[in-house]
């Protein structure tokens, strides 16, 4: 494998997006900062062709927007494995939309392989061994240490060799036209507000597990623990841990000493910062505000049996096939038949998930469950 083209310069990037632009399939993935800074970035992009591997530093570059045509030409494939977050960041960061997708480890799901993960999906189909030294690295580092572009350039190099066997396996089984389906679905998703919600607590416990002061408590060590981790450039979880926030929330900790003797938090915040830990315990055990959880959707029991009844034939549909569940049809799709009713195949146009292929595969099949006439 030869070494990547390192791309930081405004005059090779053009030069390298005009030779992508040529290419009818590139191998792509990102490599972000996530675990490491209090809002992740996209910190390099990688390609790979049958003549190149690039990686495009954005970092050092003022503007990738030449990207954009490449990740939006329906003429190309881009090729990624496991594409939902990477189409996530491309979005979130640089407004990238990407069409023609071959998401191998999708396929790879559709062909019922269990062992999917990147690096064993290499050492299995094609002998080649890729190991998860970096997997949790910090990509924001400058210079970017050549072990670091090894690991990144192996991220791709393989992806082109990788599709073309997945192809080729999923034509003799006739399941070309679910996995391209399959595809389409992951490049539709929603992005998520990055905004604080100082309400985003009730999704770290069981609603009946604190009482309502420990609540209050918990609401404002919540909201100290974002305020602090936006200050440092750290993720608020791997600054002190939800299991952490709900000892203290417990515990109550009213002095410093206390406040030491819980395992948990990092010394050096505590001799910055301990008074500010003491000082939202005390707000939250003076306020007497009730704090609700929000509220749960109510759902028919109706729609709830039908669900019910879709999920027991998903699940036999899905061992027959020696698939995964989720394979054939999602959960969410799953709630949406369930509660349109749809009285034939017709009627389950619309729904996010059935695409055509689904709807011709298994229409029959979801209707006659809806109105209790499986078999």
């Amino acid at each position: 494998m030869l070494p990547a083209v390192y791309i930081d310069d405004s005059r090779a990037f053009a030069a390298a997006v005009q030779r992508l632009s040529e290419q009818p399939h590139i191998a792509c993935d990102t490599e972000s900062n996530s675990l490491h800074a209090y809002r992740g970035t996209t910190c390099l992009i990688q390609f790979s062709t049958p003549d190149e591997d690039l990686l495009i530093d954005p970092l050092a570059l003022a503007d990738i927007s030449a990207l954009a045509p490449v990740f939006a030409d329906p003429a190309i494939e881009k090729i990624f494995h496991a594409a939902e977050y990477d189409l996530i960041c491309l979005k979130r960061d640089f407004d990238f939309d990407v069409v023609n997708v071959f998401d191998t480890m999708a396929a790879a799901r559709v062909r019922g392989y269990r062992r999917i993960g990147l690096g064993n999906m290499l050492e299995d189909r094609l002998g080649i061994r890729h190991g998860k030294k970096h997997q949790k690295a910090d990509w924001a580092r400058r210079p970017l240490p050549a072990s670091y572009r090894t690991y990144a350039q192996m991220d791709t190099h393989y992806l082109l060799a990788l599709r073309a066997a997945l192809h080729a396996e999923l034509a003799a089984a006739d399941r070309l036209e679910e996995a391209y389906e399959y595809f389409e679905d992951v490049t539709r998703f929603e992005l998520k507000s990055e905004d604080f919600d100082p309400d985003g607590f009730w999704a770290l416990f069981r609603a009946n597990s604190l009482d309502s002061q420990e609540i209050a408590v918990l609401r404002e060590l919540y909201i100290l623990r974002d305020e602090l981790a936006e200050s440092v450039d750290h993720p608020p979880q791997r600054l002190i841990s939800n299991k952490t926030l709900l000892l203290l929330a417990k515990s109550q900790p009213k002095s410093l000493k206390q406040l030491h003797a819980i395992r948990g938090l990092p010394a050096w915040l505590l001799r910055q910062n301990g008074d500010e830990f003491i000082q939202a315990v005390k707000h939250g055990l003076a306020s007497r505000v009730r704090y609700t959880p929000p509220p749960q959707e109510s759902i028919p029991q109706a729609v709830v049996d039908r669900y019910s009844a879709l999920a027991g034939w998903r699940k036999e549909t899905a061992a027959v096939r020696g698939v995964e569940s989720d394979v054939i049809i999602s959960k969410a799709a799953l709630w949406a038949i369930a509660r349109r009713k749809p009285a034939s195949p017709d009627e389950l146009c619309g729904i996010r998930g059935l695409g055509p292929w689904r709807r011709k595969t298994y229409g029959d099949a979801l209707v006659a469950v809806i109105n209790g006439r499986a078999g």
